[in-house]
């Protein structure tokens, strides 16, 4: 079945534009919803106003980076089961090793190419 309501967290808009152009040819049901504020994502989730199917998480946030983020998800039971997807510009292994130690599923570098973004994000939602 494929993925129908996705999460995406990350500040920069051109980013967020281009991982919506990404996602748009995989299913017209799927849904994207999106915020540039990981604390906000939070709440939103915590509150239940949110219910996706995997989180996609940039990493360099101001007020509350995708590492704090996803050190609070995976405390709260009801959330931490929804896989969380590290998208981020960083290819650095001790952050990729770190991440996934906090409870992260997969981790992957923004490409800058669409094609090779729609590949690294079939296996997730398609």
């Amino acid at each position: 079945m494929a993925c129908e309501h996705i999460l995406l967290i990350d500040d920069d808009e051109d980013d967020r534009d281009f991982f919506v152009l990404a996602i748009q040819d995989f299913s017209p049901y799927l849904r994207c919803s999106y915020f540039n504020d990981a604390e906000k994502a939070l709440h939103a989730l915590m509150a239940g106003a949110l219910k996706p199917e995997i989180i996609f998480l940039d990493l360099n946030m101001p007020l509350m980076n995708g590492q704090d983020f996803l050190k609070s998800i995976k405390k709260q039971n009801a959330l931490a089961e929804i896989p969380v997807i590290v998208y981020t510009t960083s290819s650095d292994p001790h952050t990729i090793q770190s991440v996934k130690a906090l409870g992260a599923h997969h981790f992957i570098t923004k490409p800058t190419n669409l094609n090779t973004l729609k590949d690294l994000l079939e296996p997730f939602i398609a």
